[in-house]
């Protein structure tokens, strides 16, 4: 990147709009801009889990790497035209997804956003990645965009959900399931 980043604040933006990676300028509002700010905001709370303790290395390992791939994303979307985020990194994600998921118990349950700060932060992301998947798709509804960087969001947001179990098994706190029968079914008014 040389000097490119020596003076940080440009005021370029400061009538609403910024830079794409080809030079054209839009709207900070435009749907490419929401799609790859989304994918910022994912990396960033990435950054979070893997800020906790008790992350094993193992799975410190996947998520540095998924934050290298959603640069990599970013800049795909930031740059009209460009291609990044290829075939074997949405492969790699479902090798990774099948090897995490497989020692783990069936679910019979929904499981609640918890289970240690670690797994807490894990779903977080989660949902994230799916904000982050809704953009891409809404910005493929007005502009040309591959289908990578979708199905891309779209195994990360389940190899998040997945890392969440390993995570709040990890941290001993263990899964929180949702108590569906909580709620007792109203009994018939009876006169």
């Amino acid at each position: 990147m040389g000097n490119r980043l020596s003076r940080i604040y440009t005021r370029t933006g400061d009538d609403g709009s910024t830079g794409l990676g080809d030079g054209s300028r839009v709207g900070k509002d435009s749907p490419r801009v929401t799609a790859y700010g989304t994918v910022d905001e994912l990396n960033s709370t990435i950054g979070m889990v893997l800020a906790a303790d008790g992350v094993p290395e193992a799975v410190r390992e996947i998520l540095t790497q998924v934050q290298h791939d959603l640069f990599d994303l970013g800049g795909e979307l930031c740059i009209p035209g460009m291609a990044t985020v290829q075939d074997s990194d949405i492969a790699r994600l479902e090798s990774t997804l099948d090897e995490l998921n497989e020692p783990l118990p069936p679910l019979k349950e929904f499981i609640l956003p918890g289970g240690g700060m670690a797994a807490a932060c894990g779903h977080l992301a989660r949902t994230v990645c799916r904000r982050a998947e809704r953009e891409v798709v809404a910005l493929a509804r007005s502009e040309d965009i591959r289908a990578q960087p979708q199905r891309y969001l779209n195994r990360l947001s389940d190899l998040l959900f997945v890392i969440c179990r390993v995570l709040a098994r990890a941290s001993g706190h263990g899964e929180v399931l949702w108590q569906h029968e909580r709620r007792r079914k109203p009994k018939p008014a009876t006169d």
